[in-house]
């Protein structure tokens, strides 16, 4: 009798050859798949190394798909050609696949995490991090428990290592914890991160002090890649976004920069100084003229991200929202309303509900503020606005919503 779908001792004998062969290939600061650090073995390792075992479980998780509906810095634009945060990761893992090739780094690992490092984003970018992280600070206090914050990276972590029910190395999960690139180094040194003691460790930390996440550096020089190139992907591009919507003169886009002035010149001459400066080096450095020029970009892009035109409708209409939708989601689950969505769409779900139950007899065990977090950080911008609307949460002010039409 045939059977189809298992590999003869000779076939996997080969199969093993293949991968031995890649890793045997790396350079020595390169992580090898033989290196990865996980609670069990996954299933058809023979064909699916390691960390491309990672980026399945990102890839298929029921989160991945919501990035295409989380905008990052204009989210009351009506504008297909400005970057939501799908097309941010697919950037940030192109930028980073390029750069890990030339030094010869594992790009299954750059790619896992580069697609994994903002599942945890919250809907409304920056903005509605920050004010769901105000919730969940008060939610606690009322409580009488200590408080915690939220952060999108220290929550893209805690998705893949608790809530999803993935079995993701500790290599990537290192990498999306410490990818929060919104400060720059010349110089990018991964850490001594072992185990995952450690890591849990490192995690609940994160929750417990705010700034805390912002001095992790990720544990493999991959990892190192995609923080660089996160920041990379968005330097240029929301500088284009920005000219698009009319936030900066066609004069002031134009002015010229050692880095270039174009996303294109930008991505590729940074990429350039980077590869020259790190071959065959256990760190990634650039030129410090280089350095300079590309934060004093960044520094320019965030003066003009705080333009009160963009961000008075964040603060009039998407914070109370917030503020008030989260208490409403917090009593419903506290008086065990069963009808409300935070049951039918997230407890309820086979997949997303698990982490926040008893196993067998499916009592919630989890707190009712990190339940409430969780579910609201889920939610695309277009789900934030309807479940507000479906709830009537505050009709005047979802009424109020304008956007920057097509016409």
């Amino acid at each position: 009798m045939n059977n189809y779908f298992e590999f003869t001792a000779a076939e996997r004998k080969y199969l093993a050859s293949i991968n031995l062969s890649n890793d045997e290939k790396l350079s020595k600061y390169a992580s090898k798949s033989s290196d990865a650090v996980r609670s069990k073995t996954p299933r058809y390792d023979i064909i699916r190394p390691q960390y491309s075992y990672d980026t399945d479980c990102i890839i298929h998780s029921p989160l991945y798909n919501r990035y295409s509906d989380k905008t990052q810095v204009f989210s009351f634009y009506k504008n297909d050609d400005i970057t939501r945060r799908a097309l941010h990761v697919q950037f940030v893992s192109k930028i980073a696949r390029t750069i890990g090739r030339a030094l010869n780094l594992n790009l299954d690992l750059i790619e896992a995490i580069a697609l994994g490092h903002d599942t945890g984003h919250t809907p409304f970018g920056h903005k509605g991090e920050e004010f769901l992280s105000k919730c969940y600070q008060d939610g606690c206090r009322q409580a009488g428990k200590p408080i915690r914050y939220f952060n999108h990276n220290v929550h893209s972590a805690k998705l893949y290592r608790y809530v999803l029910g993935t079995n993701i190395s500790l290599q990537t999960l290192s990498g999306i914890l410490s990818h929060n690139g919104e400060k720059g180094y010349k110089e990018y040194k991964p850490s001594e991160l072992k185990t995952f003691e450690e890591f849990d460790e490192i995690l609940e930390h994160c929750y417990l002090d705010n700034n805390y996440h912002k001095k992790l550096r990720p544990n493999t020089l991959e990892g190192c890649v995609v923080r660089i190139s996160d920041r990379i992907a968005y330097a240029g591009k929301d500088r284009q976004d920005m000219l698009r919507a009319g936030m900066i003169t066609t004069e002031k886009f134009k002015e010229k920069r050692l880095i270039g002035v174009r996303n294109s010149d930008i991505i590729s001459n940074l990429i350039i100084n980077l590869i020259k400066n790190s071959i065959d080096s256990p760190t990634l450095n650039m030129d410090k003229e280089v350095f300079d020029d590309f934060e004093d970009l960044i520094k320019e892009n965030y003066t003009i991200y705080g333009d009160d035109s963009l961000n008075e409708p964040y603060y009039s209409i998407i914070k109370p929202l917030m503020e008030k939708l989260y208490n409403r989601l917090l009593d419903d689950v506290e008086n065990k309303n069963y009808k409300s969505p935070i049951f039918k769409h997230y407890l309820n779900d086979g997949v997303l509900g698990n982490s926040y139950r008893e196993k067998n007899s499916r009592k919630i065990i989890a707190d009712s503020n990190d339940i409430v977090v969780d579910f609201i950080a889920s939610m695309t911008d277009d789900y934030f606005v309807d479940i507000c609307k479906h709830l009537h949460i505050d009709d005047a002010l979802t009424g109020s919503i304008k956007y920057y039409e097509y016409f």
